[in-house]
């Protein structure tokens, strides 16, 4: 299998996250590209750089308003008197169907949701060359691999068309499979973070021409918290095109193997000639948000399930934290599709 990566992801270099009131180092460090490449090259991957595909595939997804504040904000920000080195936002609209602000602050809480996902000088190239990453996957697919791996850091599947959110900018996995639809296929996203990932099913969730899948854990009392739940399945002429599986916190390999289970026959009836899975590795028992409890034998037992749909395969990284078996649990993964397809 072959992974895609490019070193000007390391350029995100985020130093903030407001938790529960207090100011904390933001946890979607850098250093996880080390782990995750790691992971990788054990699982047998060689590892090569995405070509640049241009902003025409982002574009797809992602409002050319959005994108000219990514590019441009923390330029903007710098000249504010005072202002810190991260573009973070303290004030949101109660509801985004107003007026369009011209400040750099206004601008900011229009555009992304919470705390998690500052904004400095080398966030925009970071993000642009994730989602090229991605994009790079699916083309291979298109050209006849099997699978492929997308390092895509930072992650996406928080990002909507018009706002970052939970460590999130440029929404790769939707990004991918709207190339790989563009391109003739029928591609399905199976989101396996433990997180819902609401900015991929906001961006779908009236179309019916890709099927976006989320097994996360519930989030009455986790994050997104307001997106997720079961009844949420789509609108106008995306309606049954949603399939949200939340799962109670702590939930443990066997019941999560039922409910991937579920998930799969969706992407079946479905007609996917192709998938997308968003790969978080943070439903692992000991990752730092400890919302679920996925073993290490548990996502080799995942990518055996997803490689049993018998569909070619793009994983594209999402969450997945620093813990000592970040690398082994994208390993594991890589190894149980690999070795079930063989």
């Amino acid at each position: 299998m072959k992974a895609i990566f490019d070193d000007r992801q390391w350029k995100h270099q985020p130093q903030h996250f407001m938790a529960n009131g207090a100011i904390l180092p933001n946890p979607e460090q850098a250093e996880r590209i080390n782990r995750l490449l790691k992971g990788a090259r054990d699982a047998g991957c060689s590892v090569e750089a995405p070509k640049d595909a241009g902003l025409g595939p982002i574009a797809a997804l992602h409002s050319p308003e959005y994108l000219v504040f990514l590019k441009n904000i923390h330029t903007r920000w710098k000249r504010i008197e005072g202002a810190g080195d991260e573009v973070i936002p303290n004030i949101h609209p109660a509801s985004r169907s107003g007026s369009y602000p011209k400040s750099a602050v206004g601008q900011a809480g229009f555009h992304q949701t919470d705390t998690s996902c500052p904004i400095a000088e080398g966030t925009w190239e970071a993000a642009y060359w994730s989602a090229q990453t991605a994009i790079a996957g699916a083309d291979l697919l298109v050209d006849g691999e099997k699978a492929a791996y997308a390092l895509s850091r930072p992650p996406g599947h928080h990002a909507f068309g018009d706002l970052a959110g939970g460590f999130c900018f440029l929404n790769n996995s939707g990004i991918a499979a709207e190339r790989l639809r563009a391109r003739g296929l029928r591609p399905a996203i199976l989101d396996v973070d433990v997180h819902h990932g609401n900015g991929t099913q906001g961006i779908f969730y009236h179309r019916s021409d890709v099927l976006t899948v989320s097994i996360h854990a519930d989030p009455e009392r986790f994050y997104p918290f307001f997106w997720g739940q079961a009844h949420e399945r789509g609108a106008g002429e995306g309606l049954g095109y949603n399939l949200n599986l939340p799962l109670s916190r702590g939930t443990a390999d066997d019941a999560y193997l039922a409910t991937l289970d579920a998930a799969l026959q969706r992407v079946t009836a479905f007609g996917a000639d192709v998938v997308v899975v968003a790969l978080g590795l943070d439903a692992f028992i000991g990752d730092p948000f400890k919302g679920l409890a996925v073993t290490e034998v548990g996502f080799g037992r995942i990518g055996a399930a997803i490689a049993g749909a018998g569909l070619p395969c793009l994983f594209v990284q999402e969450g997945g934290y620093l813990c000592d078996e970040l690398g082994a649990n994208l390993t594991s993964v890589l190894k149980g599709f690999g070795e079930s397809v063989a």
